[in-house]
């Protein structure tokens, strides 16, 4: 998403979980955060305990068009046809037919039959009688990640983000009215050298957390709600991404793989 949106008042109150957890960007976080990423045979099963993330390559070196168009649903071709932009358009329909060639493996169905149903801010769901499965698509430059972890219920919600790290003009005038005070004050405390990451790390967990339970940037968080547990990964180099779940599982139950 676009960053640099105006924050409201309800959202000022409810953007804590951002707070970045310590000055500095040590090596040690970088390789905690680094994923191993593997092509698997075969569509892999997913235990109750794990969190599968999926990678895709939205860009050309990525699937063929003709290979994804047929995967698609009316609502994603519609709105493939609207966009006029030809890299915007293709990188779209390879993350949206990446997206469900990946659900079809877990509930063994065509990736056009999945059949979606959607939030209030326009969070997809698999419709009832599928397998139980929480999921969430991020798309930015050229790439895609999809997490994927088993149940429906709100504890199980899952929400991704993920960001291409590029500079940009002014971190700080966006941070102050996004992110928290305490996130915005370690963030000036940062070295130069890595506030950029570091800004990156904190929009991708405001962004993981809104999407979590589908409410969207600029609405507040349900009162029943549970707030999520938020955690940073690295995608690849260049990228950087944040999980949110209320009942995230640990780093160790985490499979990371690259769609073929």
């Amino acid at each position: 998403m676009t960053i640099g949106v105006k924050m409201t008042a309800e959202m000022a109150a409810d953007k804590s979980t951002t707070a970045l957890q310590a000055d500095g960007l040590q090596e040690e976080e970088k390789r905690e955060e680094s994923l191993h990423w593997t092509r698997a045979a075969s569509h892999p099963p997913l235990a109750p305990e794990e969190l599968h993330l999926w990678r895709i390559r939205a860009d050309r070196r990525g699937a063929d068009l003709s290979r994804c168009l047929p995967c698609l649903g009316a609502r994603q071709r519609d709105r493939a046809e609207r966009m006029r932009h030809a890299g915007y358009r293709e990188r779209y329909i390879r993350a949206q037919a990446g997206l469900r060639r990946i659900l079809a493996g877990y509930v063994d169905a065509a990736p056009e039959r999945i059949a979606f149903c959607y939030g209030p801010a326009g969070k997809p769901y698999l419709e009832a009688g599928d397998l139980g499965l929480a999921f969430n698509l991020s798309t930015t430059g050229d790439l895609a990640l999809v997490g994927v972890r088993l149940g429906l219920s709100p504890e199980r919600e899952l929400g991704v983000d993920c960001e291409w790290i590029r500079p940009r003009i002014d971190i700080f005038g966006v941070a102050e009215r996004m992110l928290a005070p305490e996130t915005v004050e370690a963030l000036r405390r940062t070295p130069e050298p890595e506030q950029l990451d570091r800004f990156y790390r904190a929009w991708t967990a405001l962004e993981a957390d809104a999407k979590c339970d589908g409410r969207g940037l600029f609405r507040p968080r349900a009162p029943e709600a549970p707030r999520p547990m938020v955690r940073n990964c690295i995608p690849e180099d260049g990228y950087v991404a944040a999980l949110a779940s209320p009942t995230l599982p640990h780093r160790a139950a985490w499979r990371a793989f690259d769609l073929d």
